[in-house]
């Protein structure tokens, strides 16, 4: 058949000394001496005549001042010396006919960059300068840097000044890892852009960590003063902004001017337990890296004597019952307009010791919330604490216990005595145990009566409740 129109036809340049034309190939199923054969020739704008610039037969490889190769796409190249405008037709034929596709161009207009290589860095911790070079010193190219970011979002930024080697990068997050490849066009006349450079990783430099920990307390008085388990953990907002080395705990009494305590510990540690007088303390909590400290997170410890319902005399708040819901364990509490913020602690594991303290804050509008934890498992008693705090002071504002879900009795209850007279039957038996083991609350006794040859199990007994 006929051949088609060549399809793509483009020229451009990527050093201003050579000029490449492609194209597409359609396949004609011709071939040997029948094969499709291409002419490239120039229409010269001052002298209407053609100059024929190259010819590729397939069949005889004639004619290679400007060889063409093809494989589903085809390229010729010459040097265009001072010519700068152009008018070049590709002419396909074979013996059943011939076609032709024609560009004009201004080569000024047609620069084509190869793409930047030699791409370096230099980092500080929010920044990040990018170097590169490109091989046609003699054009002025533009650059366009693309950044890939720790989230997964791409940037780009365009260099700022044209014929520049560089592109500095700000505002990025210390301690993180980027992604970063350029590429350039013509800054004048810009046709397109070079193909990328290879990509290139980075880490921005450590710097001071942002943000607080968050931190929490346990209380256990004992002789002369209180045992102050302290616990400190990462939150969202907070950011090491390189690797933590160590936390700083430093303890100070409020009043009377002593010195403070301080004590240094790993990265790997998440709780210490310090010794503290019956006098108020201001506790602070600081993370380390190889820059600097993050911001102390602190807590207040008021005086024993002050605080005693609250630390010593817990037991005199009534613990309310919660219930599991399919989300956790939902706890209500009255609000109070004195606090800035409440928290909830309780125990992962409360059978163990240690018994994985864990902790949650809510803000002043909060009176609920759904505690969850993957620790929690049906059949365990779990008791929370809740606290109110303003300005860093905690206090101790109600008790709740409950369960994720309840499950049945361990044990039966066992019948001591049974009195009978001739229309009533009483019955004796062992108050049950409801200590903090058992899988469910005990909320009172069913005792079943049927005639003796029926069944207490069965529907028709009569069921009598008593709580």
């Amino acid at each position: 058949e006929p051949p088609e129109t060549p399809k793509d036809f483009l020229c451009q340049t990527q050093d201003m000394k050579r000029v490449t034309c492609t194209w597409r190939e359609e396949e004609t199923y011709l071939y040997g001496k029948n094969s499709p054969r291409y002419t490239l020739q120039h229409l010269s704008l001052s002298v209407p005549c053609l100059l024929p610039l190259t010819l590729f037969d397939r069949s005889s490889q004639k004619m290679a001042l400007c060889k063409a190769s093809c494989s589903k796409r085809c390229s010729c190249s010459w040097n265009i010396r001072q010519q700068r405008i152009w008018n070049v037709t590709v002419t396909v034929e074979n013996p059943l006919g011939k076609k032709t596709a024609t560009d004009a161009f201004d080569v000024n207009h047609r620069m084509y960059p190869t793409a930047p290589f030699q791409v370096w860095e230099d980092c500080t911790d929010t920044e990040m300068t990018l170097h590169w070079n490109y091989e046609n010193n003699k054009i002025e190219l533009f650059c366009q840097t693309e950044v890939l970011q720790p989230d997964g979002k791409v940037e780009l930024h365009n260099s700022s000044v044209a014929g520049s080697r560089r592109v500095t990068v700000r505002g990025l997050q210390p301690y993180s890892e980027y992604t970063a490849r350029v590429r350039c066009g013509a800054a004048k006349h810009f046709w397109r852009w070079s193909e990328w450079s290879q990509p290139l990783t980075a880490r921005t430099m450590e710097g001071t960590p942002s943000g607080k920990l968050d931190i929490w307390r346990e209380i256990t008085p004992v002789l002369g003063g209180r045992n102050v388990t302290l616990f400190w953990k990462q939150t969202p907002s907070f950011q090491a902004n390189g690797k933590i080395i160590s936390y700083e705990v430093t303890w100070e009494k409020i009043e009377g001017g002593s010195q403070p305590e301080s004590i240094s510990f790993s990265s790997v540690y998440n709780s210490t337990r310090i010794f503290i007088d019956n006098h108020s303390y201001r506790i602070s909590i600081m993370a380390k890296n190889n820059v600097n400290f993050s911001l102390p997170s602190v807590l207040i410890i008021s005086r024993a004597t002050d605080n005693s319902r609250s630390i010593f005399s817990t037991e005199e708040l009534k613990e309310g019952q919660v219930n599991g819901t399919d989300d956790g364990i939902f706890i209500s509490w009255e609000p109070r307009t004195t606090y800035d913020s409440y928290i909830i602690d309780w125990c992962n594991f409360p059978r163990l010791q240690p018994c994985d303290l864990q902790w949650k804050r809510f803000g002043s509008n909060a009176s609920s919330a759904v505690i969850s934890s993957a620790a929690f498992v049906p059949g365990v008693r779990y008791k929370f604490r809740i606290y109110g705090s303003v300005a860093n002071r905690a206090s101790l504002l109600e008790k709740k216990i409950g369960y994720l879900r309840e499950l049945p009795p361990c044990l039966d209850p066992i019948v001591r005595k049974i009195d009978l007279t001739y229309n009533s039957v009483t019955l004796s038996w062992d108050s049950y145990l409801t200590n903090e083991s058992e899988p469910g609350f005990l909320r009172g006794y069913h005792v079943y009566v049927s005639p003796v040859q029926g069944n207490c199990n069965l529907k028709g007994s009569k069921k009598h409740i008593l709580s």
